[in-house]
């Protein structure tokens, strides 16, 4: 596959190491710098480490449920269906948000699932050993890599099995709503909203054991969340909780098969597989950017003053490979795995869902690694595609072969 060339926008479709020769491109040209985005916004796009955790944890950088793809078609109803959650919040809101979902969202529902997210892996890879019994080639995001985190986070929300194969669809596109029409984007908010509506629904007449019963039902004192924000909540973690972890997933596995000597050092060691996911989210993490901000005030960071009023994208990436931070930050490592890194954010908005992402990523890199100690990439010499998106870091297929 001929190079691309490195300074086109590392938010358009290219491949996993032109994109991130974007990026380096960008940093060197500036660690916090106006650029233009294919969309034709202009933003301050943030690059280094250090400038990252400052602006992720500054208290005048807001989110902004206003500063959304599409905003100008989309009616306020839905616009607030689907943006009125702890993602796109500032306190107070933000800190009431996120203690409701938190009471809901407990370490022990994540860690009491953990045999279940085991089950849940084995039945795809039954399937792909099956696929690949002759050698052919299997395509790991397709065959594991979606079916997964939809099943988990179905099964943790209590999502009707009927309904799981209708919700990675609409998410997708609004996951990644830049990369799409407007009008392909209302069709999905507008359908995964009436779908979600209807659950709720169903669950407030009939609750049952899982998170969605539990947010419908979660208070504080005589707080509750809006019809608004439930709403929100189930959709950022349909969407959320399924597509960083596709992307995770499949990139943790992608990593080690691109370095044989790691993939060797986990095989000999599995209680590496740890620093795998860690390393991974390090080196090549499923988001690209979080969320837009606003600045409320002027903001001076790396010297350089970020006028009130203006959209700030902190660069997950950059910041994950900053050569000021590490000494060989192309390099995949698992023995030096860094523990402190952005890629789930920092300060108020470090995702809630990392845990379950962390569980999940290690398990289905665990089991593929033990069940198929043949797996390698079917066309090691052609880099994988990376699809277009100003949030999102995945691949848009990874071929492998098991036997």
């Amino acid at each position: 596959m001929p190079a691309e060339d490195p300074t086109s926008s590392p938010f358009t479709g290219t491949t996993v190491t032109a994109r991130h020769a974007a990026v380096a491109v960008l940093r060197e040209s500036g660690r916090v710098q106006r650029v233009t985005l294919f969309t034709g916004g202009f933003v301050w796009l943030v690059t280094g480490y250090a400038e990252v955790k400052e602006l992720l944890a500054h208290p005048a950088m807001a989110k902004h449920n206003q500063v959304v793809p599409h905003r100008d078609v989309t009616p306020d109803d839905l616009h607030a269906a689907v943006y009125t959650s702890v993602l796109t919040s500032t306190p107070p809101d933000h800190t009431r948000l996120r203690e409701l979902v938190t009471s809901a969202f407990t370490a022990r529902r994540v860690k009491e699932f953990r045999p279940r997210v085991q089950e849940t892996t084995d039945g795809p890879l039954d399937a792909l050993g099956r696929a690949g019994a002759e050698g052919s080639p299997v395509h790991l995001v397709a065959a594991l890599g979606y079916p997964l985190p939809v099943t988990v986070i179905a099964e943790l929300l209590g999502v009707p099995v009927h309904d799981r194969e209708t919700f990675p669809g609409w998410s997708s596109v609004i996951d990644n709503a830049s990369a799409y029409p407007g009008g392909t984007y209302l069709r999905a908010a507008e359908e995964m909203v009436a779908h979600v509506r209807e659950m709720i629904s169903d669950k407030r007449r009939a609750p049952a054991d899982g998170l969605l019963s539990a947010l419908i039902h979660v208070h504080d004192g005589d707080d509750r969340l809006t019809a608004d924000e439930l709403s929100s909540t189930v959709f950022l973690l349909l969407a959320a909780g399924h597509e960083t972890t596709v992307d995770l997933i499949t990139g943790a596995v992608h990593s080690p098969l691109s370095h044989p000597v790691q993939l060797r050092l986990v095989r000999e060691e599995p209680d590496r597989l740890a620093a795998v996911v860690e390393e991974q989210l390090r080196y090549d993490g499923p988001k690209q950017v979080p969320i837009p901000s606003v600045a409320t005030e002027p903001i001076t960071v790396g010297g350089v003053t970020i006028p009130r009023g203006d959209v700030v994208l902190p660069s997950l990436l950059a910041a994950n490979r900053d050569p000021e931070r590490l000494a060989e930050p192309d390099r995949f490592d698992i023995t030096g795995a860094a523990t402190s890194h952005p890629a789930f954010g920092h300060g108020l908005h470090h995702c809630l869902g990392a845990p379950p992402a962390r569980l999940e990523g290690g398990i289905a890199v665990g089991s593929l690694l033990h069940r198929f100690p043949r797996l390698r990439l079917a066309d090691p010499e052609t880099e994988p595609g990376r699809p277009p998106s100003l949030l999102m870091n995945g691949l848009a297929a990874l071929p492998v072969t098991v036997a």
